[in-house]
């Protein structure tokens, strides 16, 4: 007889959840799948050639040191580098507000450990990034959701709610941004909401959390600073990755934040991974001060920026009358909001058959009783032409399903009118 070993598990493993994204990733390995669900890097834009020309300069000249453990604070020159890049977006910072993470997601799981006790209230946009929200339930996280617009995070909402929170003994320790192309909705923070929000941290005594994993991936417009180019008194937490700009595999991202923060950072996650990938850093670094980076950024714009014209243009052309999306100037997504007839679960189920793959917006929000009407595609990943051919299957799985909701109303409304003929129910 099999034991249960589930009473062993403690009760914050017990919140576990597997992220929705992930549990789709596996039907990239169906036969004719075409996915638009992961977030995914397209390979093309993977520079593996240089890469390999670094790792082999890396290993002749100090093999050892690069394949040996590294500092919890990450490699010095990879600091520096990084450093000098985020002096050139306004920020105003040295390598000791660096430190190099394993990936920004791991960030998420740090601050969730250094910040949150059990019950905190972090602020969240509704949708926000899924892992976020699963990362930071494991440290039983109440999450206050503020609804988001054209500019990101509304604002007037915010403040509001901020007003009643401040005569709670237990006000929002943390407020987690995505200011460039949000994941998922695509939507970008307008210079004047990031620095009323910097404004507000101050007045209401908490910390934002910056995410910018997308801030390189502009396709149209003008560069926004970031947030934390306007933070005077260390409030604003920054994160990012050469996940989306070099290479995911390498498991390299870096944080900005004041000293104080950041020494609790380092021990926290001293005990998680020791050191970030070190090879890995080594390749960051020989990528950056050899001028390569630049390029491989415009390179990935080149791309990406075609193939979300393409899927713009193939969301003209096959959705149906009554479906509508956000056209982002950049990033990796396009999130759709269906009509309130239909349920993006029930929707997945039928794309699936044909052969095509989504992520349900009910994934992107605290509330789980929100989201049931919109989807996230992301279309930096397909083939171009697969972006095409998905587009005609979803198309053709939404229009079945408004005829079909069609057919079922105009069913309705039949038998009223036989009902309302008979004069049935009437005295």
């Amino acid at each position: 007889m099999a034991n249960d070993l589930s009473k062993h598990f403690s009760d914050r493993a017990k919140e576990l959840r597997a992220s929705e994204v992930r549990e789709l990733l596996k039907l990239l390995q169906v036969p004719d799948m075409i996915s638009f669900a992961g977030g995914f890097p397209n390979p093309e834009t993977f520079p593996a050639e240089l890469i390999r020309e670094i790792v082999n300069d890396v290993l002749k000249k100090d093999g050892p040191q690069a394949l040996q453990y590294g500092i919890t604070e990450g490699y010095m020159p990879l600091r520096e580098a990084v450093a000098d890049r985020m002096i050139k977006k306004g920020m105003r910072v040295t390598k000791d507000n660096i430190v190099i993470v394993s990936g920004s997601q791991q960030v998420i799981d740090l601050t969730g450990k250094i910040f949150i006790d059990p019950k905190d209230t972090v602020v969240v946009t509704a949708p926000t990034y899924l892992t976020a929200l699963t990362g930071w339930a494991v440290y039983q996280t109440t999450f206050e959701s503020i609804p988001i617009d054209a500019d990101n995070m509304r604002m007037d909402i915010f403040e509001e709610r901020m007003k009643k929170f401040a005569k709670r003994s237990n006000p929002p320790v943390l407020v987690y941004a995505l200011p460039n192309f949000q994941n998922p909705a695509g939507v970008t923070m307008p210079e004047k909401n990031r620095r009323r929000l910097v404004d507000l941290a101050s007045d209401y005594d908490f910390l934002i959390l910056e995410d910018d994993p997308y801030g390189e991936l502009r396709y149209r417009g003008e560069h926004i600073p970031a947030i934390k180019s306007f933070d005077d008194e260390g409030r604003v937490i920054y994160m990012s990755t050469f996940s989306k700009i070099l290479a995911p595999g390498l498991r390299v991202g870096w944080v900005v934040a004041d000293e104080e923060i950041l020494r609790k950072l380092v021990i926290a996650k001293q005990s998680a991974d020791v050191c970030a990938n070190v090879l890995g850093q080594r390749i960051a670094h020989e990528y950056i001060v050899r001028g390569y980076i630049d390029p491989q950024i415009e390179k990935i714009r080149k791309i990406y920026s075609r193939k979300m014209d393409l899927m713009l243009k193939g969301m003209d052309e096959f959705m149906p009358d009554g479906i509508s999306w956000v056209e982002p100037d950049g990033g990796m997504f396009i999130w759709v909001e269906l009509p309130e007839s239909m349920d993006s679960a029930d929707l997945l189920k039928k794309a699936l058959k044909k052969r095509v793959a989504f992520v349900t917006g009910k994934a992107f929000f605290a509330d789980p009783r929100d989201g049931t009407t919109s989807m996230r595609l992301n279309f930096t990943h397909p083939s171009d032409e697969m972006i095409t051919e998905g587009l005609r299957r979803l198309g053709s799985v939404l229009n079945q399903e408004i005829v079909s909701k069609w057919d079922k109303s105009a069913d309705d409304r039949n038998i009223e009118d036989v009902v309302k003929g008979a004069n049935i129910g009437k005295s």
